[in-house]
């Protein structure tokens, strides 16, 4: 009882902090009271619910709705008509128009904080579980004293609600599930997998008729390490039969909005996809707005307002109420005189003031890495052989790879196989013999991935790392030590001499989000010894995340992004890791394996 009675407080502690930075960083924004239009309509929608929850009459909630309804749909921001302006837009009257004025005027809207007073704005969050409605919320408040999605669970795993009129065990059991049902649409994959159906998704509509071009957009092209929602956005000749075709694939559990311009679906394994369709002329503007993310958006349309433009995915609209379209997505920013802002770094932390200072960081990008400094094959757990691997990492334009085959003491935790001390001298024969027979230049560095043991020491001795080209040193295995003994077992390896790169540093793989260290101590032990830290592109692992990644570098520690490739495919992961050090806003000189193979060797060689 007390671990779901966590997990469910655990669930309305998340609702609370999206609910708060909706309405109270986004609505009620205290250096700029002035709201767009999208804000305005969700207060009208929040008030029409309060007023229907309370009971009030059927007319006035309906008032609220239409207005809301109608300021959604007007592309024009709303800030700069006085009140007989605003009253010529469709369902806005005298009070309406009032309220409005009265929100771009002081940013609040006291008619709402008195109704929020009255009626517990919680309750509007039991309205998104189907089979609840406006009454049914009110006679739960009204009857048991229910406000939130929490205490309606709790109410009815206790039986308390089949006794309230119109209830019964039944309609009780139907609220639990869709309490259930909506914990699981929250749900989110890991990148990869997404990934994957974004680029069959992208292949599939593009090779429909009529369909002129496809991109993924949302938090996939921003490459967060886990996915919502997958976005595509496109152009077509004929949207409608665009959308037929999209909403009727096989993989398609349920359609969960239709329309002519916007889609949405739900796959059979969970995953949710949307798809946008807009005219050519306009396609930058939509790109960049479904890309989000949606703090960079509000940030990005008042930074427009300052400027007398009012932006949405349809473009720019003057104060005189002429349009500017936008056919590219750099024409969004360039209108507004900034540098094109990748998006990588659109999550509202700095970005577009310094796109506007022309200040953006030359990000790292896939053609500055050379080399590939976490690689296995068959002689642990990978699933090709030394050739194989080699051959795949030419064909990826590679300068120089390692093979770094686990060591015995991460056997037990991670059930795979291990090079030991007797095969390692064959390994090495075998790469010398591969080496010999390649006809390009690529260097095949002889190494190994070192079990970090639990009392801080190595999985293989001394001598043997020595005669290594590189070593990198991992924790597999007693993953819950202590905060204090993870950071000492870390910086006994970044403290050996022989140790060169620490592999993903925190241990982290999906939904496992890691073990605790003392990271600024971690990153100062490594800027000192100089021993590189690793950006883990496995999809699973992506460790070091965005934010340590940047406090190393901050701290002055050297990086490596490598791909920790099991199979010739994996080496594709690389893209992964790469994003998630764009979204760190790191450059590529912080990158070892950035630098030709000759600096790479020289600096393993001085090492030691």
């Amino acid at each position: 009882m007390v671990s779901f009675n966590k997990r469910v407080g655990t669930f309305i502690f998340e609702k609370s902090i999206m609910f708060l930075s909706i309405f109270l960083g986004l609505l009620y924004e205290k250096y700029n009271t002035r709201m767009n239009n999208e804000a305005i309509a969700a207060i009208f929608k929040r008030i029409a619910n309060l007023l229907e929850i309370k009971g009030e009459n059927r007319f006035k909630v309906l008032a609220y709705r239409r207005a809301a309804e109608s300021i959604h749909s007007i592309s024009t921001d709303l800030i700069e008509f006085d009140e007989q302006e605003l009253m010529q837009f469709p369902a806005i009257g005298k009070a309406i128009a009032g309220k409005i004025q009265e929100l771009n005027r002081t940013g609040k809207l006291e008619f709402l904080e008195k109704l929020e007073q009255e009626i517990p704005p919680t309750l509007i969050d039991l309205l998104e579980l189907q089979d609840i409605g406006h009454k049914k919320a009110a006679l739960f408040w009204k009857e048991v004293g229910i406000t939130t999605i929490e205490e309606l669970e709790i109410a009815a795993r206790a039986g308390r609600l089949q006794n309230l009129p119109g209830m019964g065990e039944k309609s009780e059991g139907r609220i639990l599930k869709r309490i259930e049902e909506k914990k699981a649409s929250i749900k989110r994959f890991p990148i990869n997998v997404v990934f994957e159906i974004a680029k069959d998704w992208k292949t599939r509509l593009e090779k429909f008729q009529g369909v002129h071009r496809i991109e993924i957009a949302g938090s996939l092209r921003r490459i967060l390490p886990t996915i919502g929602d997958l976005d595509l956005v496109g152009i077509a000749e004929e949207n409608e039969s665009v959308m037929d075709f999209f909403t009727s694939q096989r993989e398609v559990a349920e359609i969960l909005s239709s329309g002519t311009n916007k889609s949405s679906i739900m796959l059979s394994n969970g995953v949710r996809i949307q798809l946008w369709l807009q005219s050519k002329e306009r396609f930058g503007s939509l790109l960049q707005f479904v890309t989000g993310s949606k703090a960079h958006n509000i940030r990005l349309r008042e930074f427009a307002l300052k400027k007398g433009l009012s932006l949405s995915e349809h473009g720019f609209v003057t104060k005189d109420l002429k349009e500017i379209l936008c056919p590219l997505e750099v024409d969004v920013y360039a209108t507004l005189g900034l540098a094109f802002i990748p998006p990588e770094l659109r999550e509202d932390k700095g970005e577009i003031p310094a796109a506007e200072r022309q200040e953006l960081p030359n990000l790292i990008e896939r053609s500055n890495i050379l080399s590939d400094l976490h690689i296995h094959t068959i002689w642990s757990d990978g699933s090709h052989h030394i050739t194989e691997m080699a051959l795949s990492a030419e064909n990826r334009g590679l300068e120089a790879i390692a093979i770094t085959d686990h060591t015995p003491a991460s056997f037990k935790q991670c059930n795979h196989n291990f090079i030991s001390l007797d095969s390692l001298d064959k390994q090495k024969m075998e790469i010398d013999s591969i080496q010999k027979s390649l006809s390009s230049p690529l260097t095949i560095l002889k190494g190994i991935e070192v079990e970090i043991l639990s009392d801080g020491k190595l999985d293989f001795p001394d001598e043997v790392l020595s005669e290594l080209d590189i070593v990198l040193a991992s924790i597999h295995t007693n993953l819950d030590d202590s905060k204090a003994n993870i950071t000492r077992r870390l910086i006994n390896a970044i403290q050996n001499p022989h140790v060169d790169i620490i592999g993903h540093p925190s241990g982290r793989e999906y939904p496992f989000e890691g073990i605790e260290a003392d990271w600024d101590e971690v990153f100062k032990a490594a800027a000192d010894c100089d021993t590189a830290l690793e950006i883990n592109s496995n999809p699973l692992h992506l460790d070091l995340n965005e934010q340590r990644a940047a406090r190393a570098v901050e701290l002055g520690a050297w990086l490596a992004i490598n791909s920790d490739a099991h199979s010739s495919k994996d080496l594709d992961n690389m893209d992964f890791g790469i994003g998630i050090a764009r979204r760190a806003w790191l450059e590529p000189d912080r990158f070892i394996n950035t630098w030709s193979t000759g600096e790479l060797i020289s600096w393993l060689k001085e090492r030691g």
